[in-house]
């Protein structure tokens, strides 16, 4: 029987990249920004993506997955960043006028 051994992990640290995996924000990467801790409540990380936008969540719903602003594994499609309703038109509208146009 084959034995894994964990040689490195990265901590909750301002800086790191972290994939948002719980919540109203599931799915989104991006990089702490800052820490609350709040006594007989829930610990909240302040995240900003790759666009700039900011968002926060609980600690709980967050997993790191990079040290700095490097990810260590492979990003899913869209690399994390959550559309606004009007840009998610946009690009369907946009993908409609190619097809109609091919």
């Amino acid at each position: 029987m084959k034995s894994t051994i964990l040689l490195v992990s990265i901590k909750f640290d301002v800086g790191n990249v972290v994939m948002v995996t719980g919540g109203r924000n599931t799915g989104r990467v991006g990089v702490i920004k800052n820490r609350e801790k709040h006594k007989g409540s829930f610990e909240t990380i302040h995240v900003e993506d790759s666009l700039g936008h900011q968002f926060a969540t609980r600690m709980g719903n967050v997993f790191t997955i990079g040290k700095g602003n490097k990810p260590w594994v492979s990003l899913p499609k869209g690399k994390g960043i959550k559309l606004s309703i009007i840009e998610e038109q946009r690009k369907r509208d946009a993908a409609a006028q190619a097809a109609a146009n091919a």
